[in-house]
């Protein structure tokens, strides 16, 4: 069994990883994801989740961003 693992992320990193799981599912149902390529597109799925983020940060203003 493997060895347990605890996770301490702040609600900003919980949602990236998240909507990251979810682009990386999308990857999987749709076939793209080759045996022994996992990783690299995990990587690819935080990057885009990073980026959907970013530009909605950039886009969106929040309560606490209208002074």
């Amino acid at each position: 069994m493997a060895e347990s693992q605890y996770l301490n992320l702040d609600s900003n990193e919980a949602t990236v990883a998240s909507a990251a799981a979810q682009i990386y599912a999308a990857y999987i149902s749709a076939g793209r994801v080759p045996e022994g390529s996992e990783p690299r597109w995990m990587e690819r799925s935080v990057g885009e989740a990073v980026a959907i983020a970013k530009l909605a940060d950039a886009n969106v203003l929040s309560k606490s961003e209208m002074g």
